[in-house]
């Protein structure tokens, strides 16, 4: 512990203990980040043991793998496949309709990028490049 400081005792006999105090808490800053350093320790274990890693690594893959997933239940329509075909076909419809829409709207995106383009340039005393 540290030793209390008398009224008699001059400042100049405690900057050693000072400069030895602290010293130490450096020192064992330093000893716990290194400590710490869970990256540094994971790869010099790996490197050390690489095959205790591997073979941990295919027992952890095995036991996945065993593991049961569950029932599924899987529900199915009265009307069987043609569900999936509606479905199908709704799906290609609308992507249908977003190509023409692209299609149709291109010019007008095209054209407002082109005027923001232009005015944040504009802004900062350049010309306009189109």
């Amino acid at each position: 512990m540290a030793k209390e400081s008398g009224p008699n005792e001059p400042a100049e006999s405690l900057k050693p203990e000072l400069v030895r105090t602290r010293d130490r808490m450096a020192r064992d800053l330093q000893g716990l980040r290194y400590e710490l350093d869970i990256p540094r320790r994971l790869k010099t274990s790996f490197q050390k043991q690489t095959a205790v890693w591997i073979a941990a690594a295919v027992v952890l893959g095995a036991v996945v793998m065993m593991a049961p997933g569950g029932k599924r239940k899987i529900y199915v329509d009265a009307k069987g496949r043609e569900t999936g075909k509606a479905k199908l076909l709704e799906t290609g419809l609308l992507l249908g309709a977003l190509r023409i829409a692209a299609t149709l709207l291109r010019p007008a995106i095209t054209d407002f990028i082109k005027n923001k383009v232009a005015s944040s340039l504009g802004s900062s005393g350049r010309r306009d490049p189109w």
